[in-house]
């Protein structure tokens, strides 16, 4: 096949894979960070693993929130996209 008749998909197509690993990564890290923040309250105020877990689960919440909102974005700019093309 000639290189002119190959299409090629442009950058503004929607989210590649480096996005998406990206958003795995922020994911994976405000999890941890939010452990630790909990671990080191506990530490700090003796109890025994109560911020921990609460700070797991704000971490996560706060984790899927970013995430829902991104791929939310990335939907709506696919969406307008389409629409243009009509």
């Amino acid at each position: 096949m000639d290189d002119e008749k190959r299409s090629r998909p442009s950058p503004k197509q929607g989210p590649s894979g480096a996005d998406f690993a990206g958003m795995g990564l922020q994911f994976a890290f405000a999890i941890v960070v939010f452990l630790f923040a909990g671990q080191w309250l506990d530490n700090r105020l003796g109890f025994n693993g109560l911020f921990t877990i609460v700070g797991v689960f704000v971490g996560a919440i706060a984790a899927f929130y970013n995430m829902y909102r991104k791929i939310s974005a990335a939907q709506k700019r696919d969406d307008e996209q389409r629409k243009s093309r009509r």
